[in-house]
């Protein structure tokens, strides 16, 4: 194994221009860790938080950006199975997915479902802890509920759609326009075009004026308002973003006469045991959905990792349907 790779960093706060390829140490695996011969990297709107300054990476952690991966396991760690080099697997990291190896906790490794290839597994691990743990754990969702998911047509969108709906539940999507909205509808969803109409009135005429029991929210700001008014009575709110602000004016009245839950959640600052019981509840409840077939991951783009600005870039301009990945050739550096 070569001693050195090539990894992703951005030189600076900033635009997709700052990110930079650099050359690392392979980087050794510790106890209860593994080292991932990196195929793909999923990219994520925390990774452009973390490039523009908005979201700084952990004091104990890499600056190579990247928080999921698939690939072999090249290295095992003090303790670990020897047995596991070589298995293809899927993981949530803490740092360093843009790299073409990369440090894993073993707990937090999920094997690829049969019928999956490297760069469709990449685009699962934050997707699948993320879904998990704030719709059907912090959520509650229930078969026969209805869900409201905004930003349908991204990487969680498409993949939430898909889980809720193999869950027994029933979905609402926005995302922003007819093709967007089409693509959502063949998945099985309702879906609502945000550039057209008022939200409330739309999720009330889909819900038989009921409103939903579960809101999946990336927007934040003015939008929390209009979610608590089209929510059924005990309804649970829970915020994954805040596109359009982190400060938000709730209607406690509201809240109060719906005895409604308002919560938010996000991995990275978690333990490894709270990733680790996610990732179990992941093996259990979910992959079995992907390995039926029920869900799969929805792909927009796959970029070298030297077009990682490009990347970037495309997912800033919100036009992607799915989710992106970052590809890794060889490394051939010595």
């Amino acid at each position: 194994m070569s001693a050195r790779m090539q990894a992703v960093i951005a030189r600076g706060a900033g635009g997709p221009e700052v990110l930079q390829l650099v050359e690392r140490d392979v980087p050794a695996p510790g106890p209860g860790e593994v080292l991932i011969r990196t195929a793909a990297a999923g990219v994520n709107r925390p990774d452009i938080m973390q490039r523009t300054g908005a979201l700084p990476a952990p004091p104990d952690a890499s600056d190579v950006l990247g928080l999921e991966v698939a690939g072999e396991i090249a290295r095992a760690g003090e303790g670990m199975d020897p047995g596991l080099v070589g298995q293809r697997v899927m993981a949530l990291v803490k740092c360093g997915g843009y790299g073409s190896h990369v440090i894993a906790r073993a707990d937090q490794c999920l094997r690829v479902p049969e019928g999956l290839n490297l760069e469709e597994a990449a685009a699962l691990p934050e997707g699948l802890f993320t879904i998990w743990h704030n719709l059907f754990d912090r959520g509650a969702l229930k078969p026969g509920d209805t869900v409201l998911i905004e930003g349908g047509a991204g990487g969680i969108g498409t993949l939430a759609t898909q889980l809720a709906i193999a869950w027994g539940a029933h979905v609402i999507a926005t995302a922003g326009g007819p093709e967007k909205c089409a693509r959502l509808e063949q998945m099985g969803a309702r879906a609502i075009n945000y550039r057209e109409g008022d939200l409330e009135a739309n999720v009330m005429r889909l819900t038989g004026d009921a409103g939903v029991d579960v809101v999946l929210d990336i927007l934040g700001g003015d939008a929390v308002n209009k979610h608590l008014a089209c929510m059924a009575p005990g309804g649970r709110h829970i915020g994954l973003s805040f596109m359009s602000g982190m400060m938000a004016p709730v209607n406690l009245g509201l809240v109060m006469r719906k005895g409604l839950w308002l919560s938010s959640s996000t991995l990275r600052p978690k333990s490894d045991a709270e990733k680790a019981s996610i990732a179990a509840s992941v093996r259990t409840h979910l992959l079995p959905l992907l390995g039926a077939g029920k869900a799969r991951p929805v792909m927009s783009d796959a970029f070298p990792l030297t077009e990682a600005a490009a990347a970037h870039e495309l997912l800033e301009s919100g036009t992607n349907v799915g989710k992106i990945v970052l590809t890794f050739e060889e490394d051939t550096t010595r």
